[in-house]
């Protein structure tokens, strides 16, 4: 099957897949924000919960607190993650009530 260039200087999956949502090999297209965070969780079916932290500016005392957020992105069989790895997410269109986000690159 024929690799698709997402767009994203990323590097493509070694295996194939048959999904339709899958940004490499099926039709999705990705677009907006492209963010990086550690598996979570991945017991749903072709979705994990990815947790990423980052710091947020407190203006009255003049420092940073730490934060986290938990998004739900859609993974491709093709990906191959699982909890504790490092991946890239990409923005894409809402694929149901709560994913909009899809794994386009495992980083480690």
């Amino acid at each position: 099957m024929v690799t698709r260039n997402i767009g994203i200087p990323v590097k493509a999956p070694a295996r194939d897949c048959e999904d339709p949502l899958c940004p490499f090999h099926g039709d999705l297209r990705v677009r907006g924000k492209i963010l990086e965070g550690i598996v979570a969780s991945d017991k749903m079916k072709n979705t994990i919960t990815v947790e990423r932290e980052y710091f947020h500016y407190i203006k009255k005392y003049n420092r940073y607190e730490r934060r986290r957020s938990k998004i739900p992105a859609h993974s491709p069989p093709c990906m191959e993650v699982k909890v504790g790895d490092r991946v890239r997410i990409a923005e894409c269109r809402p694929l149901n009530k709560t994913v909009s986000f899809v794994v386009v690159e495992k980083l480690g």
